[in-house]
């Protein structure tokens, strides 16, 4: 009888080893569960309160597939919230008319048309290298801070160079001059 459950119980073992092996799939370093059953209140978008405007022959002609006026506008919103002029905010433009001249400067030493492509492709190569152990992957366990940690900044130690050399920073904390007692 001991026979027979320890064959079964390797020959388990050796099917849970050998389908933690023969991954094709895109690797996921942080793991989330949502456990309860209730929809993702984050993926659903207010639209903009109906209004009737005053004149009804004021009203574009309808276009299917096209954009609504109460259609959630986050962009604009942004610019909006941000001080700026959302008119300027055209949707579906990849780049607007008043950012033309930034990105001739930022690109002025030349650019990569298929930068997105190539930082998704040499990421998902650096993720499959650093998607974690054979009992991480079994378990769901989040790998992603190990995994991109040799790319990640040591805040105080550049707030230190920094200081260092003169500059002024605002944004971070008073350096500590002494006790103040």
């Amino acid at each position: 009888m001991r026979v027979k459950q320890g064959i079964v119980c390797g020959a388990l073992m050796a099917a849970t080893l050998l389908s933690a092996c023969g991954r094709d799939k895109t690797p996921d370093l942080i793991t989330f569960r949502n456990k309860s059953r209730s929809p993702d209140e984050f993926s659903i978008l207010p639209t903009k309160p109906l209004t009737l405007p005053e004149d009804l022959a004021s009203l574009p002609e309808p276009t299917p597939g096209g954009s609504n006026i109460t259609d959630p506008t986050p962009e604009a919103d942004a610019v909006a919230a941000l001080g700026g002029n959302p008119d300027a905010v055209t949707p579906g433009e990849k780049v607007g008319a008043g950012n033309l001249g930034l990105i001739s400067y930022a690109s002025r030493f030349g650019r990569d048309g298929n930068i997105r492509q190539t930082l998704a492709s040499e990421d998902l190569e650096w993720r499959k290298g650093h998607d974690g152990r054979l009992l991480e992957r079994i378990f769901n366990v989040t790998v992603y801070f190990r995994a991109y940690e040799p790319m990640s900044l040591d805040q105080y130690a550049a707030l230190a160079y920094w200081r260092s050399r003169g500059v002024q920073t605002v944004g971070a904390p008073p350096e500590e001059v002494g006790n103040a007692e």
